[in-house]
C-alpha cells in the first residue's frame, strides 16, 4: 500500500511540474545562472612543461584532479571548448571560457585565442580556440583536430516548445578587420571579415535509420550575431521562429539554413552526422534542443584573438 501511495504521489508531481512548465513564464535552464563549476585540475605532460592547468565545466561546485575524461556532472547540460587531448602521448588541454565573478555569483567568459603546444621532434602547433558552450557534451580525450565536430555530441533530448530564449551579455570585440584560420597544420591563413560572436537554437524532431544514421527536421530556430561592443544587457530576449522559415524577413540562410555539420551519438555508440533533411511543422513536437553560445562565428579553428562574449542567466520563455 506504502508503495502504491508513492507511486501515486511521484505520478502527480511528475504531472504537476510538466504542467507548471506548460504555463506562460520564465525558466532558468539547469545551471543557466554560470554560479556552480567543476574544477578539473590537470596536469600536462612533462614535455610541454609539465603545468597544472584550471579546465572548467559548467556543474556542481566541485573539484576533480587527474587527466581522466569528462563526463558531465550533476545533471548539468552542457559542454564547452574547454577540453583535454592526448596526442602521440602528450597530454594537453584547452581553456578558452572561465567562470567570472558578477555580482554575488558568477558569469561564463567566452574567449577567442590561440593555443600553442611545441615539442622538439614531435609537435609543432598553434591552433585557434574560440571560446563556445553548448547543450551536449564531448567525448573525450581529443585525439587530433580533424572533423573536431564529430568529437562534440551536439543537443539534449527535449519536448517543450519555448516562444524565446532570454540571457544576459557582455560584448567585447577584436580590433582585427579579418579573422584568423588556424588548424596546426601548414601555415595560419587569413579569412576575410570581421569575426562575430553567435548564439543559436535549433529544436529538432529526430529519428534514426536501421543503419545508425540520424535524420532531423527543423522545428524551431533562433540566430543572433553581436558586432558591437556593449556592457551588460540584462534579461535580452531573443524570439524562436517556427516551422519553415524561408519566407521570414529576417530569414539568412548562411547563418539560418539546414545543415547537417553536428554530430549526435546513435543507438550503437557512434558519433554520426545529424542530417537535417526539411523543415518541420509548427505544430510539430520537438525531441531534441540545440543551444550554443559562441565567441567566433566562422566555425572550428577560425576567429580573431580578443573577442570575448560573456553570459549570464540563460533562461527559456514560455
Amino acid at each position: 500500500m506504502k508503495t502504491l501511495l508513492k507511486q501515486a504521489m511521484l505520478a502527480l508531481l511528475v504531472l504537476a511540474a510538466n504542467v507548471a512548465m506548460a504555463q506562460p513564464g520564465v525558466y532558468m535552464m539547469n545551471y543557466g545562472n554560470m554560479d556552480n563549476w567543476v574544477d578539473r585540475q590537470i596536469k600536462e605532460s612533462g614535455l610541454i612543461g609539465g603545468a597544472t592547468k584550471h579546465v572548467w565545466a559548467i556543474g556542481p561546485a566541485t573539484t576533480i584532479i587527474g587527466d581522466e575524461a569528462y563526463v558531465n556532472q550533476g545533471g548539468s547540460p552542457w559542454a564547452s571548448s574547454n577540453v583535454m587531448a592526448k596526442v602521440v602521448g602528450i597530454t594537453k588541454t584547452n581553456t578558452s571560457v572561465f567562470p567570472e565573478k558578477r555580482g554575488d555569483g558568477y558569469c561564463a567568459r567566452l574567449e577567442t585565442r590561440m593555443e600553442k603546444v611545441k615539442v622538439l621532434g614531435l609537435i609543432n602547433m598553434e591552433v585557434l580556440a574560440a571560446g563556445s558552450i553548448f547543450l551536449g557534451n564531448v567525448h573525450e580525450p581529443i585525439k587530433g583536430t580533424k572533423n573536431p565536430q564529430k568529437m562534440l555530441n551536439s543537443g539534449i533530448p527535449f519536448t517543450k516548445k519555448p516562444r524565446a530564449v532570454m540571457f544576459d551579455y557582455k560584448v567585447q570585440m577584436s580590433d582585427r578587420e579579418n579573422r584568423i584560420k588556424s588548424t596546426g597544420f601548414g601555415s595560419k591563413e587569413e579569412i576575410p571579415g570581421r569575426d562575430l560572436h553567435e548564439v543559436n537554437l535549433f529544436l529538432q524532431r529526430r529519428w534514426e535509420d536501421e543503419d545508425g544514421n540520424i535524420y532531423a527536421e527543423r522545428i524551431g530556430t533562433m540566430v543572433v550575431r553581436f558586432s558591437e561592443d556593449c556592457d551588460w544587457q540584462n534579461n535580452a530576449s531573443f524570439t524562436i521562429l517556427y516551422g519553415n522559415i524561408t519566407d521570414d524577413p529576417s530569414y539568412d540562410e548562411s547563418m539560418m539554413g539546414l545543415n547537417s555539420i553536428r554530430y549526435g551519438v546513435n543507438s550503437k555508440g557512434e558519433s554520426v552526422p545529424i542530417q537535417e533533411v526539411g523543415w518541420g511543422d509548427p505544430n510539430d513536437t520537438p525531441t531534441h534542443l540545440q543551444l550554443q553560445f559562441t565567441a567566433s562565428h566562422g566555425g572550428a579553428y577560425i576567429g580573431s584573438p580578443g573577442n570575448i562574449l560573456w553570459i549570464d542567466n540563460v533562461k527559456l520563455v514560455y
